[in-house]
């Protein structure tokens, strides 16, 4: 039930934002300079329990290159609608991508986290690039990727 309610809060927040109890937050995520093509990002929610609650983001519109975000493929089993709406280009070696999405209050400080599955096309896929709990105390604090994402900071 958590859940489900969680989800509805992320979904509401993001289509509906003048309806649900929610505030601009703008993710930033800055890429190592790797060598390579663009690199395709899932950043998605789960709950305490490690349960998906939703995607925030997918940067990279080929769906052929999806199933290499791994840990976000395995969660949503692949569904395109869960990412409908919510893509941008993939994010080149260096770049630095910067979105800002109302998210609902309810989902800081009650467990969840941020994961980030990143890939780049004949290299190494990074599941669980980067997971950051989401506080009220953590915003504005860069965490560091483990192999594509140089840093990582989400502001309220």
């Amino acid at each position: 039930m958590k859940s489900l309610l969680a989800s509805l809060a992320l979904t509401t927040a993001l289509t509906l934002p003048g309806l649900a109890i929610a505030r601009p937050v703008t993710l930033t995520t800055t890429l190592n300079n790797y060598g390579g093509d663009g690199a395709y990002l899932a950043l998605y929610v789960t709950d305490a329990s490690g349960a998906y609650v939703g995607s925030l983001w997918m940067a990279g519109s080929k769906s052929k290159y999806y199933e290499h975000l791994s840990d976000w493929y395995r969660a949503t089993g692949g569904d395109p609608g869960q990412i409908n709406g919510i893509t941008g280009a993939s994010v080149g070696a260096g770049r630095t991508l910067e979105i800002t999405l109302d998210l609902a209050d309810a989902l800081f400080d009650a467990g969840f986290t941020l994961h980030i599955d990143a890939a780049v096309e004949d290299m190494r896929d990074s599941p669980n690039e980067v997971a950051v709990p989401l506080t009220t105390e953590g915003a504005g604090t860069s965490v560091r990727g483990r192999r594509y994402i140089a840093s990582f900071a989400y502001d309220m």
